[in-house]
């Protein structure tokens, strides 16, 4: 009897810690092969790059709460980032005017995409696509195809090269980030509106929830996110430019699907997005130090991607099924 009700627990524990558990031994394993990795270095190089794509797999996990995927995580950020060096460098405004602009404007383009899918009823994965790839146009456009390069305010800069205590402030950014919205999707009723209309959309409309006005605002948050994620770009590149920009996207998709196998196994989840976008940092590092190939970084990232999707979608019929399985108890005892 100890033994029956001893594998449950260790298989639902296995489900929901799997992934922090691999991510614990991926770092023992690669701080033995490769004894540099275990370094402040290594935790700084590894923040400093790896935070804006935690950053956008975060806003990729807000539309992605109500049942939508948004493209625009990796299409948004080519234009945001020329944005908020050509306005400096072009046309002469502040750096803040500057940002506020950006954000603004990616405020205003999430907006366009939350009318397209919830009002048109137009598919997000369409919808974010056909809209991004305008916007990715657009950025050729308002950069003549060239480099948008000038000397940007030292305070601009610093919103990406400042060090906390020997951390990057990217890291921050994205602790603080993630509280957040943890608070927001897991504590408020707001959170419990988002993960109904993604759950059963029709069902949450009969309950009285805005399945139309939670849908464009989830689009609206996630746009907001890749504008400032844009802004910290142009800080950290100093130069505006189409080709920066788009290899965000696949990595940032793949942190969101993988976090929705872990800590709450087929739920998208903010804190599963930070160990899904943990293990791919760290495992790309890892692999890097001991000598893999450029082209390991895409291999690996394409067939995490694939290997994430599967054990979602395994993941949500599991819990499908739990589900079932307990209304029918509650119907037997009934």
């Amino acid at each position: 009897m100890k033994r029956d009700g001893l594998a449950p627990v260790l298989t639902q524990a296995a489900t929901r810690y799997g992934l922090p558990i691999l991510c614990v031994l991926l770092i023992v394993l690669f701080s033995l092969t490769t004894p540099s990795f275990a370094s402040m270095l290594t935790l700084q190089a590894i923040v400093a790059s790896k935070a804006k794509m935690a950053l956008l797999a975060l806003a990729a996990t807000i539309p992605m709460i109500v049942g939508k995927i948004d493209l625009n995580v990796g299409f948004g950020i080519v234009l945001w980032h020329i944005l908020a060096i050509s306005l400096q460098v072009t046309y002469g405004l502040s750096w803040p005017m500057a940002v506020l602009i950006v954000l603004l404007l990616a405020a205003l383009y999430g907006l366009f995409n939350g009318i397209l899918v919830a009002v048109a009823d137009i598919d997000s994965f369409v919808a974010t696509l056909g809209s991004g790839t305008t916007l990715y146009a657009v950025a050729l456009w308002h950069s003549g195809g060239r480099q948008i390069v000038g000397d940007l305010p030292d305070a601009f800069l610093m919103l990406h090269h400042t060090e906390i205590a020997g951390i990057p402030v990217g890291g921050f950014y994205v602790l603080a980030l993630a509280v957040v919205l943890w608070l927001v999707t897991e504590r408020t009723p707001l959170g419990r509106c988002m993960y109904a209309v993604g759950g059963n959309p029709n069902a949450a409309g009969l309950n009285g929830i805005p399945v139309t006005r939670t849908i464009i605002g989830s689009f609206i948050a996630s746009s907001v996110i890749t504008g400032f994620t844009g802004v910290l770009v142009a800080a950290e590149q100093g130069v505006g430019q189409a080709s920066v920009g788009m290899d965000y996207m696949l990595p940032a998709l793949v942190g969101a699907y993988l976090g929705s196998t872990t800590i709450r196994p087929g739920r998208v989840n903010v804190w599963g997005t930070v160990v899904g976008v943990a293990i791919l940092a760290i495992g790309i590092a890892g692999i890097q130090q001991f000598g893999g190939a450029f082209w390991v970084e895409p291999l690996f990232n394409g067939t995490t991607l694939l290997l994430s999707i599967t054990l979602a979608g395994y993941a949500q019929r599991r819990r499908l099924m739990n589900q079932k399985a307990v209304q029918r108890g509650s119907t037997k005892k009934a």
